[in-house]
């Protein structure tokens, strides 16, 4: 059985406007449930709008702003989707390096839906397997990465899900990913 225990993990959550509401709340809160400290790290000061499917959703509290977030202060990193949210996070000099410490160091990422857009913009598909949206597919593939047709993926730390349909399983997979820490496999070589 793996481990499910995140006590003494902190975990960032990076989001800007437009991020999708149920791809930050349910993973928050099942990361939360298995121990861990999680942050909302933003460039939005106070507080970030979720998109809600089809309209503008909740805002949700900002916790640290990206200006003065230190990744190395935190052991995982969750990349929520959403179109808007990722596009204008890839557009961020500070988002893309912020994000680009948890590859070079190999701590564990988990990205739904359009979150892995991050993942091709810090430079961290190439020789990877993961699923996203589906209109990532070619970015993902252009990008030297291995694009799947799956709930949810899995390949040495990097945890990657389609949809909201997903979440249950993605949960569990990051949960258990965020558990093992590092893996020397993600670091960029």
């Amino acid at each position: 059985m793996p481990k499910k225990n995140l006590n003494g993990k902190k975990v960032a959550i990076l989001v800007d406007q437009g991020f999708e509401q149920v791809e930050l709340i349910k993973p928050r809160k099942a990361l939360d449930k298995a121990g861990a400290e999680t942050k909302v790290v933003s460039p939005q000061e106070g507080e970030v709008r979720g998109w809600n499917m089809k309209r503008w959703g909740k805002s949700i509290a900002v916790d640290v702003p990206l200006d003065s977030a230190d990744p190395s202060h935190f052991d995982a990193l969750l990349l929520p989707g959403g179109v808007m949210n990722p596009d204008k996070l890839r557009m961020n000099p500070k988002a893309v390096d912020f994000v680009k410490h948890f590859i070079d160091s190999g701590k564990p990422v988990a990205a739904i839906c359009h979150g892995p857009w991050m993942l091709v913009e810090a430079g961290g598909v190439q020789g990877r397997t993961l699923t996203s949206w589906p209109s990532l597919r070619t970015d993902i593939r252009n990008a030297g990465g291995n694009w799947v047709d799956e709930e949810v993926v899995s390949d040495a730390g990097l945890v990657t899900s389609r949809k909201p349909d997903d979440i249950r399983a993605f949960n569990r997979k990051m949960i258990e990913e965020f558990a093992e820490g590092e893996h020397r496999a993600q670091r960029a070589a």
